[in-house]
């Protein structure tokens, strides 16, 4: 996904540690997870375990060991441990009706490195992405931990769409306001240059008749297909609360935006505004 083995490092990390911020924990420990080819540079280990242990270090998590194997390429993750409280923990399938949907970063990394491994992103666009990948969940959950929040994911490779399948879970909708949407910039051109990645045709595949997205600009539907690494959290909160919150999210998450409102059960989970 990217070229540079500390970078690789920090957004690894930050993907897995996002699991704990998703349900309203605090990450306590994490083991590294190494598949590495015998006849790699050994220093490409060092910077992308240097990266992963930055991470946590800003997280508030101790890295605790690890286990290795030789591998055809190269993998690195991340298996954290945490601690909620269990009046407070954060289901995924569990929102209210008429809670507000805040999206904490934007859209379109999947689109971005792949025009970047094409050699046709710009180097602003790739910083951006890299950016927000990096960046941990654990800012906005701090943030949210104040608020009446139902339900929270974090967007990852199944892309806005199917994660928000997963929350509406079959007992409620969603309404999505296309026109909030977060996204990277430029981010129009690259899908109009068709930069459409693999796993945003097998989201929209695994999606199938579930969702009508025959209405919307095909970049809007695309964005939303997208699958994402490290993406931001999507929370469900009392909708009294939404505008408070997403001010106090967007001191370190500026690209956080209100993108949804949960409604009464209908046979279209998703509709589009």
């Amino acid at each position: 996904m990217v070229a540079d083995a500390r970078t690789f490092g920090k957004i690894a990390a930050a993907n897995a540690l996002s699991d704990i911020y998703a349900m309203g924990g605090k990450p306590l420990y994490a083991l590294n997870i190494v598949c590495f080819p015998r006849e790699a540079d050994n220093r490409l280990l060092q910077e992308i375990l240097a990266g992963g242990a930055e991470k946590c270090t800003e997280a508030g998590a101790a890295l605790a060991g690890g286990h290795s194997i030789y591998d055809e390429s190269i993998k690195y993750g991340l298996a954290v441990t945490g601690i909620v409280d269990t009046n407070k923990f954060y289901r995924n399938d569990a929102p209210r009706v008429s809670d507000k949907l805040i999206l904490t970063k934007p859209l379109g990394v999947g689109i971005i490195t792949a025009a970047d491994r094409g050699g046709e992103a710009t180097a602003e666009d790739v910083k951006e992405a890299i950016g927000s990948m990096e960046r941990l969940n654990k800012y906005a959950a701090e943030k949210a931990s104040a608020f009446e929040i139902s339900a929270c994911t974090d967007i990852t490779g199944f892309g806005l769409i199917a994660h928000t399948l997963e929350m509406t879970a079959g007992n409620v909708a969603a309404d999505i306001y296309c026109d909030n949407l977060p996204y990277l910039s430029n981010i129009k051109h690259y899908i109009d240059e068709e930069w459409i990645t693999g796993g945003g045709t097998r989201n929209r595949d695994f999606v199938g008749e579930r969702v009508d997205t025959s209405k919307l600009p095909l970049w809007i539907a695309e964005l939303m297909f997208d699958p994402q690494t490290s993406g931001g959290l999507l929370l469900a909160v009392k909708a009294e609360q939404a505008d408070e919150l997403l001010n106090t999210i967007k001191v370190d998450d500026p690209k956080a935006a209100i993108i949804g409102i949960i409604t009464e059960h209908r046979d279209n989970e998703i509709s589009f505004k």
